[in-house]
């Protein structure tokens, strides 16, 4: 479904009614038009997000959504639960395509980043697949690296996966 949207973008932390079913529907829909996924891929970040949600810790976890006249239009999220030993794991970053160019990614990956910081987290990181060049940009530009790269079938179709660090001082 499409949707046309005009007017302010407001960043928020913290859970917003119907942000899981949302967000699902947002990377469903994008990487299904955009890449191919299937049921197994909307299911997937579905699920993971909803077991994230259950678990959250205010002080360990982050979760912002981008908002337009009520409506999420975007996401990003901070799990910490093994920031650690492994690292922060930021998710579920995402932006409505209607939306993309806006500085609506940059300004949730600073929120994530910023929050990172504040918690002490030494690390972050991010799963990916090549091929969002647009993502990755921002990525690159707010200080990740590209650390690995495989061939793999983590999302339900075959792609290279790619993982990012950020190392925080």
């Amino acid at each position: 479904m499409r949707r046309e949207y005009t007017g302010k973008i407001r960043i928020q932390r913290g859970y917003v009614p119907g942000s899981i079913g949302r967000i699902a529907e947002l990377h469903g829909t994008y990487y299904h038009e955009h890449w191919g996924f299937g049921a197994f891929f909307e299911a997937k970040v579905a699920g993971e997000l909803a077991e994230f949600m259950g678990r959250y810790d205010d002080q360990r976890d982050g979760f912002w959504t981008a908002l337009l006249g009520g409506n999420i239009v975007g996401s990003i999220a901070i799990d910490g639960i093994h920031a650690g030993d492994r690292g922060a794991h930021l998710r579920w970053f995402i932006v409505s395509a209607s939306l993309h160019g806006r500085g609506i990614g940059s300004r949730l990956i600073r929120a994530a980043r910023r929050f990172c910081r504040k918690r002490g987290y030494k690390r972050v990181y991010l799963l990916t697949f090549e091929g969002l060049d647009p993502a990755r940009h921002l990525y690159e530009k707010n200080g990740f690296t590209l650390t690995e790269q495989r061939r793999g079938s983590m999302w339900g179709t075959e792609a290279n996966e790619q993982r990012f660090e950020l190392t925080l001082a």
